[in-house]
């Protein structure tokens, strides 16, 4: 009988992804016994701060991979989401698993919708992506940081914290969180960020056992529109926490690209697409954030996070 060591982050969501792909290895090769090895990341401890100022999503994955490295897992499952477009040596992102619902959604006890709250409602999101799309559609709204894993943010939400807190469907969807909340709306004008709704399989590169049984795992269509999601990221220097929106989506054999960015108080918004065909599309990242960066994309960004962290300098990994 073989062993194979997943690290997880201990988070009920991180937990809910590992257990899933546990199963899925054991039922495709049942002579493969799957045991968790389970961290809590800097990420989920330091929850005073806002998640950019700490290093950002990247807080997520270090210790996981360091644990491979280690020898303590041969893989990790991650929200693709969270992981930055630097793998360290020795580790890679082999497999992707097939995308599911990418909406944001918004959540309240009180409003029905975005449209529905008065001006100056306080809406929860730790998000600069999130907070530069709100505040695009709604500049009147009041936009409160919001900490803490997903129970812990509804329960802020249920004593009255926030009038409506902004989360990704799919976390609430696969943790069966969504019939507690009495208003729920999905914001289909919100483009997603990287690899938003899809795990990312990452394991030691030297190791092609894992390599095969990760590769059971990988849909072929979310890999390759992940893909350039993430090179378009890595190409414009955005890291995981940055105000930026990308999103590739196949239609047929055409595939589509869209990304948007700006500063987190919903001004000096750049919106771009580019579409070729699924045979054709091996730099459509790149070339996206090329057009952006020609049009001044960089230095939006780099004012974008003059004018989110003015107070404070963001500590590095």
């Amino acid at each position: 009988m073989e062993k194979l060591i997943i690290a997880t982050r201990a988070s009920n969501l991180a937990l809910w992804q590992a257990y899933h792909i546990k199963e899925r290895i054991e039922s495709s090769f049942p002579e493969v016994t799957v045991e968790l090895n389970e961290i809590t990341s800097k990420g989920d401890k330091i929850l005073d701060k806002p998640l950019a100022l700490i290093g950002g999503k990247g807080h997520f994955t270090k210790e996981l991979e360091d644990e491979m490295l280690a020898g303590n897992a041969h893989l990790a499952v991650h929200s693709l989401k969270d992981v930055p477009t630097y793998i360290p040596e020795g580790l890679e992102l082999c497999a992707i698993t097939k995308r599911q619902e990418q909406s944001d959604v918004l959540l309240s006890h009180t409003y029905k919708s975005l449209d529905e709250l008065p001006e100056g409602a306080t809406v929860g999101t730790t998000s600069l992506r999130r907070r530069m799309q709100l505040l695009e559609k709604r500049p009147d709204l009041k936009v409160k940081e919001l900490r803490g894993n997903v129970n812990t943010r509804l329960r802020k939400l249920k004593e009255g914290q926030y009038d409506a807190i902004i989360l990704a469907y799919i976390g609430l969807y696969r943790l069966d969180l969504l019939k507690d909340i009495p208003f729920v709306e999905k914001l289909d004008f919100f483009i997603p960020p990287m690899g938003q709704a899809a795990l990312g399989i990452e394991i030691v590169s030297s190791d092609d056992r894992v390599r095969q049984i990760a590769m059971s795992l990988n849909d072929e269509n979310s890999f390759i529109c992940t893909k350039l999601e993430r090179d378009f990221v890595s190409k414009i220097g955005a890291g995981c926490s940055a105000p930026v929106a990308v999103n590739a989506v196949i239609s047929g054999n055409d595939i589509t690209v869209k990304a948007m960015l700006g500063f987190p108080n919903g001004t000096n918004i750049m919106h771009k697409e580019l579409t070729s065909t699924v045979q054709d599309c091996t730099f459509l990242g790149e070339q996206l954030a090329e057009v952006m960066i020609k049009e001044g994309a960089l230095e939006i960004l780099s004012k974008a996070e003059e004018i989110a962290f003015k107070d404070e300098m963001p500590e590095r990994l």
